[in-house]
């Protein structure tokens, strides 16, 4: 199927908003002046965020430059920025995971000792989680690509978004990140607390019996 996450590099993103400003100048000319004013300070802010992304993906160790992700949202990415893009699933996120997709992505991460792979915000980490698991790697980061994150998120806007989860990328492929945790199951800690407080209530009905059957 094709792919239509063209919006995942600056680059395109230019295209975009040259685009909405003509469509937005043909529907109200006379705003015309302040369409193409608002337009080039983008324009030149995603023109510099595509020099930016450029430098930040070649300070990767080059035989780490290897983006392993939940489905295949990073093609025109990983083209246009010089980093190899593996997924689990293909261009849909409804798509089925096959065995041989598994296979694949572990004998790479074997055979590349990337310190990282990648979940994305719209996709169940679990597959993921178990890649990471069982070839000692860590998820290092949560991307975004079929959606923004809340306004208040540095992802929050489309710019935020290509930023966030550049430096996301590349500082987990630096190995300079702890794993993001998603995925995982409660901690030991959290177990105890919450065994502790299933144990609590259990003695508590426990308790609550007995007083009434000696007091009935």
């Amino acid at each position: 199927s094709s792919d239509p996450h063209a919006w995942m590099t600056a680059k395109n993103g230019l295209t975009y908003v040259r685009n909405i400003r003509d469509a937005l100048i043909e529907l109200d000319p006379f705003n015309k002046r302040v369409y193409e004013f608002n337009a080039g300070v983008y324009l030149q802010q995603l023109e510099e965020l595509d020099a930016e992304i450029f430098r930040q993906i070649e300070s990767i160790p080059a035989g780490q430059r290897i983006l392993i992700t939940s489905h295949d949202a990073f093609r025109y990415y990983g083209r246009h920025y010089g980093i190899q893009v593996e997924a689990a699933l293909g261009t849909s996120t409804d798509a089925e995971v096959q065995t041989d997709d598994v296979n694949r992505l572990t004998r790479i991460v074997r055979e590349s000792g990337v310190p990282a792979i990648f979940v994305e915000s719209t996709i169940n980490p679990k597959l993921i989680r178990q890649i990471a698991t069982d070839n000692e790697v860590i998820i290092g980061g949560n991307l975004f690509a079929d959606s923004l994150a809340d306004p208040d998120h540095p992802a929050g806007t489309y710019e935020g978004m290509l930023k966030y989860n550049t430096a996301t990328i590349v500082a987990a492929l630096k190995g300079g990140t702890e794993d993001v945790g998603i995925g995982l199951g409660p901690s030991v800690a959290q177990q105890s607390i919450l065994l502790g407080i299933i144990l609590a209530v259990m003695a508590g009905a426990f308790l609550f019996m007995v007083n009434r059957l000696n007091n009935g």
